[in-house]
């Protein structure tokens, strides 16, 4: 009778644990390697299975270790990809690109601050790395998606990157008007289609800011139907700083 009553309290204990494991929803992708430390994504579901939050983590050991750069020419970058968990494919995405970029990057006088780009994939991971430098084949980053796919005040940046796209910035963010870049949200696209979501952001804004959230501009139309994100947070937390996609609505496919 002992043994029954250990076995179905045992049951019990394993049951209460995934419970507490599993029900905040929370699913972890697998970590990586990133500077001194270790970078992951996480994906946050509601009680009904749908998203809420999709982020990149990266912790204390990995800021604390962030390389100074040594290239002049603000080329110096140091940059992972990111697997999410199965569980993500309820959304949009299918991997990130987590880059730290020592001096920053063209423009200069613009985006050459050190920074971070958080990058979440919307294309498969085959498809990026297929990507060619723009100056040996520039055909289809200068495919653009058709109006409405991006929001209205998104213009491209000239040129493109290779395993990237071609990235487009919001011509009202206050760092193309004279104010000093502290964060910034970016769209990508390739080949006529809306291929990464990208928050940029300072390492002087991340040290000052424990917690910021903003809004995402919206495009009206979407090339597949799905849940899309509308607020883009950051959060440190435990020691461990989180730029999180979040506030997703169902879109239905134009």
């Amino acid at each position: 009778m002992k043994k029954i009553v250990y076995f179905f309290l045992s049951l019990i204990v394993l049951a209460s644990c995934k419970k507490h494991n599993d029900g905040d929803n929370v699913f972890k992708g697998p970590d990586q390697q990133f500077q001194g430390g270790k970078a992951w994504t996480w994906l946050q579901t509601n009680k009904d299975g749908q998203p809420e939050m999709l982020a990149i983590a990266i912790d204390q050991a990995a800021l604390s270790t962030l390389d100074p750069g040594t290239d002049e020419s603000h080329e110096a970058q140091d940059g992972i990809s990111l697997k999410l968990h199965p569980k993500a494919s309820i959304t949009p995405f299918t991997h990130a690109l987590l880059e730290w970029n020592p001096h920053g990057h063209e423009p200069a006088g613009v985006y050459d601050k050190p920074h971070f780009d958080f990058h979440f994939y919307i294309q498969s991971e085959a498809d990026r790395l297929a990507i060619p430098p723009y100056a040996q084949d520039s055909s289809k980053f200068l495919l653009f998606p058709a109006p409405g796919y991006l929001p209205g005040t998104y213009v491209p940046v000239p040129g493109g990157v290779p395993e990237m796209g071609t990235h487009w910035v919001d011509a009202t963010t206050p760092e193309l008007h004279g104010q000093p870049f502290t964060q910034t949200f970016l769209y990508g696209s390739y080949d006529s289609k809306v291929t990464f979501y990208e928050p940029m952001i300072t390492k002087a804004f991340l040290d000052a800011n424990a917690s910021f959230e903003r809004a995402i501009p919206q495009p009206t139309k979407y090339k597949t139907s799905g849940y899309y994100p509308t607020t883009m947070q950051v959060k440190k937390e435990s020691g461990v700083l989180n730029v999180i996609l979040k506030g997703f609505v169902y879109r239905q496919a134009s």
